[in-house]
């Protein structure tokens, strides 16, 4: 049996996360010990590491309260798991583009400064101050 400090230390997952995935359903409800500890099994191990893996790679509550479900029926098919990342992939490929041209504009932007411009003259401020001045939208 683990306490709720020795489960964050193993998986990374600070106490207050713990606790909000407990209230979120994600993680069951922990054991309490005599002392009214929480305590945790193997098993609360494995999917608190599931869960912080699913959130490192992105993946909101929703999702992960879905492939949750999905994982303790072992002989289905995948197919929602799979539609599930294929989802995200695409998500992510969309920030990724629009990240792309934010880093374009702004690039843009700063090729204007040589830093020798006061305020009033700055590119950046005009920039900011008159999206006309941007290449597109972002």
């Amino acid at each position: 049996m683990l306490s709720i400090g020795d489960l964050s230390k193993r998986t990374g997952v600070k106490v207050p996360t713990i606790r909000y995935y407990e209230q979120m359903g994600l993680l069951a409800a922990a054991e309490r010990s005599e002392g009214n500890q929480r305590r945790y099994e193997r098993h609360d191990l494995e999917r608190l590491a599931f869960i912080r893996h699913a959130r490192d790679l992105g993946l909101d509550i929703s999702a992960i309260r879905e492939l949750i479900a999905l994982s303790e029926h072992p002989h289905q098919p995948c197919g929602n798991a799979d539609r599930i990342a294929a989802d995200h992939l695409r998500s992510v490929r969309d920030k990724i583009g629009k990240l792309k041209k934010l880093e374009q504009e702004l690039e843009r932007i700063v090729s204007h400064c040589d830093g020798d411009h006061a305020i009033e003259d700055c590119y950046v401020i005009r920039s900011l101050s008159d999206h006309g001045l941007c290449d597109h939208e972002h």
